[in-house]
């Protein structure tokens, strides 16, 4: 496998430099760039075409929330992951809503860190265990200032439940508790491609563009 090509995004010079390190330690990735601000990442973004880029929240004068859209179409392919101090739940959500594929704060160590960033590259999304719960919580409380999103027994929501299969079933609640792909394989006795095949099957039939949306979609309507 080729490694993992990185684009850093943050304001915080020793940080970046710190991260980038760390990351170049680790034969399965490399570090093609650097940024301060979103222009620059814009720029960089483009110009690298990175397969993930790393991109803290506080920048200066445009937060990485914000700069979202603009790096997404700057480099459709790459997987964009906030990694970032704040483990505000709003901040969390608006993240996701605008496009992030993960959510992973700076306090997680080396090992945790690299094991997301490959998750995230096979095309996994990925959120720190401290913020799953906070995640559930700010979709929840979402949906109850919304009571016409809540899903009745007969609403189209609950016949896309109805329509997974008992294996999609048990994979759903899988990762509704945080499982990556190779844990559920492991605990289903089953290959890890098949899992995939699954979760593929999972998200068109519920309608849903990534496993963070199904993992929130499955934990709400099991009270969490």
């Amino acid at each position: 496998m080729p490694p993992i090509r990185i684009l850093v995004v943050d304001d915080h010079t020793l940080f970046r430099r710190g991260l980038i390190a760390l990351l170049r330690q680790n034969g399965r990735f490399t570090v093609v760039g650097e940024a301060g601000d979103a222009g620059e990442a814009q720029r960089r973004a483009s110009e690298l075409q990175p397969d993930v880029i790393l991109l803290d929240n506080h920048l200066p004068g445009v937060t990485g929330v914000d700069a979202l859209p603009g790096l997404r179409e700057a480099a459709p392919a790459a997987r964009v992951l906030m990694l970032t101090v704040s483990e505000d739940e709003h901040d969390l959500a608006g993240a996701l809503r605008a496009g992030a594929h993960g959510y992973l704060l700076k306090t997680m160590d080396s090992d945790g860190l690299a094991q997301a960033i490959e998750r995230a590259a096979t095309g996994e999304s990925v959120v720190s265990p401290e913020m799953t719960g906070k995640l559930v919580n700010a979709f929840q409380q979402a949906s109850s200032r919304s009571p016409a999103d809540e899903a009745p027994a007969s609403s189209p929501a609950a016949d896309r439940m109805q329509s997974l299969s008992p294996r999609e079933s048990e994979i759903l609640r899988h990762i509704a508790r945080g499982a990556s792909n190779k844990e559920i394989a492991r605990a289903l006795d089953i290959a890890e491609t098949t899992v995939k095949i699954h979760v593929q099957h999972i998200l068109r039939k519920l309608e849903l563009s990534s496993r963070v949306q199904a993992a929130v979609y499955a934990a709400a309507r099991n009270g969490g």
